[in-house]
């Protein structure tokens, strides 16, 4: 009776240690292939959105706008930067996963879903870091960019993480099929950033203006994030459950779209 049952768990250790083995491999050639054929070029991931966020900050300092909430201009654009950046990022790269790597799939021992979750772990590391170093920059600057509520900005940020990774996951799967998807979904990104409320006080906008931009999930983010830093922040357009719910419907959707299509995936 011990053995029967001791070897079914063998067994799903060694298949959780392979997959293990196969997600570790994925992620490092991942990590090689993205800049100069090294691992150190992975930073560069993390770079751009940084490079992003301070390029506007510089620009809306320079020509002297004052920050709507709060005393730093610098800490109200990020509020708006972070999450946005996150997603764009994180889901942009993801769609292009699959594309990338697709010779890795004649290995029977790669699946898609390797694919993808490698690639979903090296984007949220490349958030993480791209969030350190703003932070550092904040405090270099002399501004506080610390939350007045921290688990609600955390929240936040996650739930901006797990709508990037479900647009993504769904994307990735689509592009597969139609390559130039992944143009497609990089124009729809430009879209989602404008509408995110990134840049402008959303209490400041005509109130159907505001409600078009509502169905935008990444601009509930936003207002999500700004609500955590700015106890006075309204929360008339915040809908905490449409985030999470279009972040997680995507990624189930994703999965089961990836389920269904897998063999034709694999004759692409």
């Amino acid at each position: 009776m011990t053995a029967s049952k001791t070897a079914p768990r063998a067994t799903i250790l060694e298949a959780l240690i392979e997959k293990k083995h196969v997600m570790t491999a994925v992620a490092l050639r991942d990590m090689r292939s993205r800049f100069f054929n090294h691992g150190l070029g992975f930073l560069l991931v993390s770079l751009w959105p940084l490079a992003h966020m301070i390029i506007l900050l510089a620009i809306y300092t320079v020509i002297g706008r004052k920050a709507p909430y709060g005393e730093s201009l610098n800490v109200f654009f990020a509020t708006g930067l972070i999450p946005t950046l996150a997603f764009t990022y994180v889901a942009r790269f993801m769609s292009l996963s699959l594309l990338m790597n697709r010779s890795m799939l004649a290995f029977p021992v790669v699946t898609v879903i390797d694919i993808m979750m490698a690639r979903a772990f090296l984007e949220i590391i490349a958030a993480a870091l791209t969030l350190f170093f703003m932070f550092v920059i904040l405090l270099a600057l002399g501004d506080n960019p610390f939350p007045t509520d921290p688990f609600e900005a955390v929240y936040a940020y996650l739930a901006a993480l797990l709508l990037a990774i479900g647009s993504g996951f769904l994307a990735g799967v689509a592009v597969m099929f139609a390559p130039f998807f992944a143009t497609v979904f990089a124009l729809m990104m430009i879209v989602v950033y404008i509408a995110s409320g990134t840049l402008f006080d959303t209490g400041s906008l005509p109130e159907q203006v505001a409600y078009l931009l509502s169905w935008n999930p990444v601009f509930h983010a936003v207002e999500w994030m700004r609500l955590a830093y700015y106890p006075g922040y309204s929360d008339k357009w915040l809908d905490r459950t449409y985030l999470i719910s279009y972040g997680a419907i995507s990624l189930c959707l994703g999965l089961l779209l990836e389920r269904v299509l897998r063999m034709k995936m694999l004759e692409v």
